[in-house]
């Protein structure tokens, strides 16, 4: 995400993702020399912020002490980031059925574009590239909504016009003028998949969404269609629809699953290949295991596969270095089945884990001390493992933009029989601080105090909010008996009720002694400061990411919003928490911390039942009331006093590049470098990792 937004001039590095039965020449097919040149070394000062456009910002994250890793981590470091990044053409085709298409015509244009005079039109189609690169497709990574280049059609066309007819991905058939026609109506027609994911409860969620995981299909066909797979008398079931499109033939609804010989099968056979020369480097007989196990999946295709692979992983906690790859997270899927693929390559940051261990291991003792009622609390809380990591690289749906904490697997059953893992990306998180400014507290904060505490106390509280969201959170509570997978009970509002409860979880302890005694808190001084920046956030300063006239639609926000709005509204009879009006600005002031932690606690009380007993319409009501509506005067206010500040409401990364060091075919070493210019990442993945068709 770098700012050389001008003409591009790069050299193409080796291909990464060459046939295994090439063998790479012995793990590069191109790498003919005893050593590889590779960037310089990073100056003293890392540099953090390398681009920002739009509403996006760019920013660089560091791997500290990469070099004193021993030759067998890096170099399995090495093949699980190649791995990652087999899988990135996967992430554009599910968000939309011609977003493959789109980039690769965005990609050709870059290398064709010969003016060496630049314009105000051609500086308006960067913006638009970066923004496509940066959302993995053409529409916005956290509204969903299709964004429109500001350059003309008539420029765009233009463009395309200069490019080889070889260069652009025309379809059978096509002549290079209908698909200049065609392409350009999918970019600019705002009435061709206006949204990525549809959340809006009135209308069919299915055919209203523009993710490429169903086609010719209608929401009813599709619930229907899963619910006959559903084995009520038994908890070990798969997370049907995981890995696979749902289409209609011939009146029927058919599954293409994503496997080897299957849909995706060319990112899928490189990614093997490197998990195959994974085990061969594994740190330890669990860790290749999993990855054996993962392989199988991605093999056969069977969801029950896909859970060995989960309970192996789980059980892999002496690993310093793991693994995510595979289609994990759902919230891309309007009715929550449909995994998109997604890769985080880590190494364990050892020091930094003491304090998630800590939360980790009393995991019991928050689950008893909870407010949610008893028979919705676990007995046995299982094998929670956390630690702190550093990431080495991410793809798919985990960047650009990326999480900060992870707890996985997502799947229920296991969770509760064999535990989970849960993991704080620690050089994300330090890089989003090092890059951070004072200017939102001192604009949305009430007072000095406040501003204060929020700033000295903050950072801290932000990675506790973050360790007891996903350590402890996401692993507490129980379904009661008979009751099925919220995905089923709760459907496109499970996501935002499972965030909303895991962030209560976080919340109901962030002001409790407990984190004091553990010695991972100083004092409730930073309780407060999380109490202080979740209310304004959730009132107040996400709103600066919704276009006007637009309700709340990502589950994050709905989320935030309900917990702060539920609260805000339940404490007002005691003033608990005061909405002022001063100098024309909105605050939220909390006069009662105390009184607002029993609030957090009443909530997730409440949403815990819901999950538990699979009470939709209580589900429902508490998103719809509290989660979706926006204020349109104090929306207005908002986005006018954020403006103000020219700061960019979301940010992402530029990935790290691994280079190997060879000696003949042997790895000798591995070394990392830190780019600073997104265009030239994207066009060089663009070239090293396309290996799906553009029409999949």
């Amino acid at each position: 995400m770098n700012n050389l937004l001008k003409a591009l001039s790069f050299s193409l590095l080796f291909a990464s993702c060459t046939s295994s039965d090439n063998e790479l020449a012995g793990v590069k097919s191109n790498v003919k020399n005893d050593t590889v040149k590779v960037e310089a070394p990073v100056q003293e000062k890392f540099e953090y912020v390398a681009d920002k456009f739009a509403d996006l910002r760019v920013l660089r994250y560091e791997v500290k002490d990469f070099d004193k890793l021993p030759l067998q981590t890096k170099t399995l470091l090495y093949y699980l980031h190649e791995a990652a990044l087999c899988g990135r053409d996967i992430i554009y085709d599910q968000n939309y059925k011609y977003n493959l298409t789109i980039r690769r015509t965005i990609e050709a244009i870059f290398r064709f574009y010969k003016n060496e005079k630049q314009s105000e039109e051609y500086d308006k189609f960067v913006v638009y590239a970066k923004r496509f690169w940066f959302s993995n497709g053409m529409h916005h990574h956290y509204s969903s909504d299709k964004f429109i280049p500001e350059c003309s059609k008539e420029y765009f066309t233009e463009l395309i016009g200069m490019v080889d007819e070889k260069a652009l991905p025309l379809m059978p058939g096509q002549t290079k003028e209908t698909f200049t026609k065609f392409i350009t109506e999918q970019i600019y027609d705002p009435q061709i998949a206006p949204k990525k994911v549809s959340l809006d409860s009135k209308k069919d969620l299915i055919t209203s969404s523009a993710v490429n995981l169903f086609e010719g299909v209608t929401e009813k066909e599709v619930i229907a269609f899963y619910a006959g797979m559903v084995d009520k008398t038994k908890k070990e079931n798969p997370m049907y629809g995981l890995n696979s499109k749902v289409v209609k033939e011939n009146g029927k609804l058919v599954v293409k699953k994503y496997m080897l010989g299957g849909m995706y099968s060319a990112s899928i056979e490189k990614i093997i290949y490197w998990l195959e020369k994974a085990t061969e480097v594994a740190e330890n007989s669990a860790q290749r295991d999993a990855f054996v196990k993962l392989i199988r999946f991605y093999r056969s295709g069977r969801l029950e596969d896909f859970d060995d692979y989960n309970i192996a992983w789980v059980k892999d906690t002496a690993s310093s270095v793991d693994l995510v790859n595979g289609f994990i997270e759902v919230y891309n899927d309007p009715l929550g089945k449909k995994g998109s693929f997604e890769s985080v390559v880590s190494v364990k940051d050892f020091e930094a884990s003491k304090r998630i261990a800590a939360i980790g291991a009393q995991a019991q003792w928050f689950e008893d001390n909870s407010s949610i009622l008893p028979q919705h609390k676990k007995k046995n809380v299982k094998g929670i493992s956390a630690k702190v990591i550093n990431a080495v690289v991410e793809s798919g749906d985990a960047a650009p933009s990326t999480p900060i904490g992870i707890n996985l697997p997502n799947s229920e059953w296991i969770r509760e029989v064999h535990g989970s893992k849960s993991v704080n990306l620690g050089n994300i998180v330090e890089a989003y601080d090092m890059a951070a400014g004072g200017s939102v507290v001192n604009e949305f904060y009430y007072n000095d105090e406040i501003k204060k505490r929020v700033l000295e106390c903050a950072s801290l509280a932000d990675k506790l909010h973050t360790d007891m969201h996903e350590v402890i959170g996401h692993a507490s509570g129980q379904a009661e008996p008979g009751v099925g997978a919220s995905s089923e009970t709760l459907k496109n509002y499970a996501n935002a009720l499972e965030e909303g409860r895991a962030d209560l979880v976080a919340l109901y302890y962030l002001y409790d002694q407990k984190l004091i005694d553990l010695g991972v808190m100083p004092s409730l001084d930073y309780g407060k400061a999380a109490y202080d920046e979740y209310i304004t956030k959730g009132l107040i300063v996400q709103l600066s990411r919704i276009k006007p006239g637009k309700e709340i639609e990502e589950a994050h926000m709905r989320n935030r919003q309900m917990v702060a709005a539920w609260v805000y509204e339940k404490g007002k009879k005691d003033n608990v928490i005061e909405k002022k009006f001063e100098n024309g600005k909105t605050y939220f002031f909390i006069n009662d911390y105390a009184k607002l932690r029993v609030l957090f606690g009443d909530l997730l009380r409440e949403i815990q039942r819901v999950k538990s007993q699979g009470d939709y319409k209580a589900g429902k009501d508490l998103i719809e009331n509290y989660g979706v509506k926006v204020d349109p005067l104090l929306h207005k206010e908002v986005m006018e006093r954020y403006s103000s500040l020219q700061m960019a409401p979301y940010q992402g990364f530029i990935q790290p590049t691994l280079t190997p060091v060879m000696e003949g075919e042997k790895i000798i070493d591995v070394k990392i470098s830190y780019p600073t210019d997104f265009i030239r990442q994207m066009m060089e993945y663009g070239v090293n990792y396309s290996l799906l068709p553009s029409i999949n």
